[in-house]
């Protein structure tokens, strides 16, 4: 059985968003379960989101569906129609193309973890709701909504 060991698998803090844009997600941790294991048609990440972090900007995806779990602790999610509280046990899934715009948020005083996963399309544009960017799955730089890069990226 192809069995993955955890504590060998790298962690990476924070997002690669463009400052100022990265500040709200420095301190989230991804695993990125999937490429450990081989997995080349969905991503799985295992992520950490301490108090007072967010997952993501607000964002939708043109071309690749999400899906969470949450494992532990308590999660807000943030949409365009309003906020859910997501607690351990609870999932939530957001069908590519839809335009709603959702992200997390760890509003609680302990630590959440979550499992985040997705469809890996080389044709994704991810659109970020509240901000001007988006970034194109295929090459991953982060753009404003016009196209043009954000310096330094």
């Amino acid at each position: 059985m192809p069995k993955l060991d955890l504590a060998t698998i790298p962690r990476h803090k924070g997002s690669g968003y463009p400052p100022p844009f990265d500040g709200p997600c420095a301190e989230r941790v991804r695993q990125r379960l999937g490429n450990a294991g081989g997995l080349q048609d969905f991503g799985i990440n295992l992520m950490q989101l301490p108090p007072g972090n967010w997952s993501s900007q607000r964002h939708w995806h043109t071309a690749e569906d999400e899906f969470v779990y949450v494992l532990q602790g308590e999660l807000t999610l943030v949409e365009d129609g309003g906020e859910t509280i997501l607690r351990a046990g609870d999932c939530a899934a957001f069908p590519k193309g839809t335009g709603n715009g959702h992200h997390m948020i760890n509003r609680s005083g302990a630590m959440a973890a979550y499992l985040e996963i997705g469809s890996r399309s080389p044709a994704d544009v991810i659109h970020c709701s509240d901000i001007d960017m988006m970034s194109p799955s295929s090459d991953g730089r982060f753009l404003h909504k016009d196209g043009t890069p954000y310096a330094g990226a």
